[in-house]
């Protein structure tokens, strides 16, 4: 006779708390932007207001930016990089835009007006050190609304970021068509 694996008991919280959650999507396999804009968009179908601010990407149009457009009053989107970091042009104009950036984040987090944040790529802005993982997780903490979601995104998120968020994944890399030479491709990676 087989073993019956069926579940029987819930074991899980029994009280339901609500808080804003601060999310952290890392690791060094593609999906992690892809994660925050699931995200999001699941925010945009419960009617929230969304805020994104892209940093390190650059000015290309991907297709979530695209997607975005049909939310327009739900929607901020700003974008702070000029391209990838190994197509920099300008190391310190890259740090002045980061910082910009960083003031825009600051800015959305104090008005309060929006449900979920999605600042995409910061984790990389703080990794090359164009700002401190430090005074970025104290003006999180100060000016975060305990009811807002916060998502970031990016490659080696800090250990002080880590231990600071609710939720983080961590997206590994098995396999990449990159590596067979087959580029981006419209409508999948952008």
């Amino acid at each position: 006779m087989k073993r019956d694996y069926a579940p029987r008991e819930y074991h899980g919280p029994t009280k339901s708390v609500k808080k804003g959650l601060f999310i952290i999507y890392t690791g060094n396999g593609k999906g992690k932007t892809t994660a925050g804009y699931g995200t999001v968009l699941r925010a945009l179908g419960r009617g929230m207001r969304v805020a994104i601010i892209q940093f390190i990407k650059g000015r290309w149009v991907s297709g979530e930016v695209m997607a975005l457009r049909k939310f327009k009053k739900q929607v901020t989107f700003l974008s702070f990089g000029e391209d990838f970091t190994w197509k920099t042009k300008n190391l310190q104009r890259d740090k002045a835009r980061a910082r910009v950036g960083w003031k825009a984040c600051v800015r959305l987090l104090r008005e309060n007006r929006h449900q979920v944040f999605l600042f995409d790529e910061l984790l990389y802005v703080l990794k090359y050190r164009f700002l401190s993982s430090d005074k970025v997780l104290k003006d999180i903490i100060r000016f975060k609304s305990p009811e807002a979601h916060l998502i970031l995104t990016g490659r080696e998120a800090t250990q002080i970021l880590i231990d600071k968020a609710d939720l983080v994944s961590e997206v590994h890399e098995i396999k990449h068509p990159l590596h067979k030479g087959i580029v981006a491709q419209s409508g999948v990676d952008y």
